[in-house]
């Protein structure tokens, strides 16, 4: 076991023939593959999900370049390591230069990506930077404008497969054994591992170790591959893009009124034990999107999320999903947002004083006081008095404007008719 190779490792292709998917780049006509059979590299950001083959592109290039390939993981190294590899420039070490792959680039701060610009435009160090976050968001302006920037999409099951069928083989001739496989087993690995090569093979040399061996016989079952492949298709970052990409489609769900897109990215977040964030969202769009059309809502997503904090996982799908379909199917409104255009008035500098009739009256102190000229709408027909409330700079200021549903229009009617403004 001293000499342990992850299978993974073992079956990581050496020619760009031999990656699966992204044909979009590495197709025939492919941009990268064009750049990468003209040998001159420039300084390149790979960014997509893991598993999606950066790193075996970027150890592609560097076979392919001749040239002397280091590899640090932002996670990990500091400025230290840079300037370790700074110091075999224009040595017998690397006399063409360095192709440096720095995994995870987005851990690096300002300072330690600023430390190889002097290097990456002299082309003293060719640079291969990784990320699964969007680089325009985490990579600094001055090595993004200095790099070519080319996404890797998550492989889908199609993709995957081929890598899957390919891990078994080989796991045959290095043991020497025969899979005898159920129906089902290989696809269900490639289905659930959430785009993962590498974690679809994983799967692989895991069934091949825990499965029972009839002599030469190995015998793959699926129920074994749904336990080795167990949540692996759950693609999911706290703090990453697919965080924020599925709290940005889970509200637009609900907000376009789409119960059943709104129920899969609620199952998206349960499944991976996440209840705050869609508690959040299911608040916010109960609020912004159905608003004043069914002021229900945020009273069903307050008590939802309430009783799904009190209840937790599993039970908590429950009253989450009882919201998310109330909200989707609610008469939508966003007349609420007129709070945005008062907010966009103060922060304009609109800090004017209240009319005097609305003021404290008791701050004038004794032997201030004056005469307000303030009409209590309680002493007046329909509980309403005619009187300014604005400040006088924003008398004739309107905000809202009530939405086209029944409960908004109905109170545009009611208070037309009162205030003697309705065309009736």
């Amino acid at each position: 076991m001293a000499n342990y190779r992850p299978l993974a490792d073992e079956m990581r292709p050496t020619t760009l023939d031999d990656v699966v998917g992204q044909s979009h780049i590495l197709g025939e006509n492919g941009l990268l593959r064009r750049i990468i059979d003209s040998g001159n590299i420039p300084n390149m950001i790979f960014y997509g999900p893991s598993g999606s083959g950066k790193t075996t592109v970027a150890n592609i290039i560097a076979n392919a370049s001749g040239r002397v390939m280091h590899k640090l993981n932002a996670t990990t190294a500091g400025i230290a390591d840079i300037k370790a590899i700074v110091a075999e420039l224009d040595t017998l070490l690397a006399p063409n230069g360095v192709l440096l792959y720095l995994d995870e680039i987005q851990y690096f701060n300002k300072k330690q990506q600023q430390s190889l610009l002097e290097f990456i435009e002299n082309g003293k160090i060719t640079l291969i930077a990784s990320t699964t976050e969007n680089p325009y968001f985490y990579v600094y302006n001055a090595v993004l404008s200095r790099s070519t920037v080319f996404e890797f999409k998550q492989l889908t099951a199609s993709d995957v497969i081929h890598s899957v069928r390919r891990a078994v083989r080989l796991v045959e001739e290095r043991d020497n054994v025969t899979a005898e496989i159920e129906d089902g087993t290989l696809e269900h690995i490639a289905g659930t591992c959430g785009g993962d090569v590498r974690r679809a093979i994983n799967a692989v040399e895991l069934l091949f170790s825990a499965s029972k061996r009839d002599g030469g016989v190995v015998a793959l079952t699926l129920d074994d591959a749904k336990t080795a492949s167990s949540k692996s298709a759950t693609q999911y970052d706290r703090d990453g893009d697919t965080h924020f990409d599925l709290a940005s489609a889970l509200h637009k769900s609900l907000r376009g009124s789409d119960p059943d897109a709104a129920l899969y990215y609620l199952a998206r977040f349960l499944e991976a034990g996440d209840i705050i964030t869609p508690s959040r969202r299911l608040i916010a769009a109960s609020a912004e999107d159905v608003g004043v059309a069914d002021p229900r809502a945020l009273q069903i997503a307050l008590a939802a999320v309430q009783a799904a904090e009190r209840l937790g996982l599993p039970e908590a799908r429950l009253p989450l999903a009882e919201a998310a379909i109330y909200i989707a199917t609610a008469p939508k409104s966003n007349s609420v947002l007129a709070i945005d255009a008062a907010l966009a008035d103060v922060r304009r500098g609109e800090s004017h004083t209240p009319p005097r009739h609305l003021q404290n009256v008791h701050a004038d102190g004794e032997g201030f006081q004056r005469e307000q000229g303030y009409l209590y709408p309680h002493d007046f027909p329909n509980h309403w008095a005619r009187q300014q409330y604005l400040p006088d700079e924003l008398a004739n200021r309107r905000y809202y404007n009530p939405g086209e549903n029944k409960n908004e229009q109905a109170a545009k009617r009611y208070w037309d008719a009162i205030r003697g403004e309705s065309e009736d």
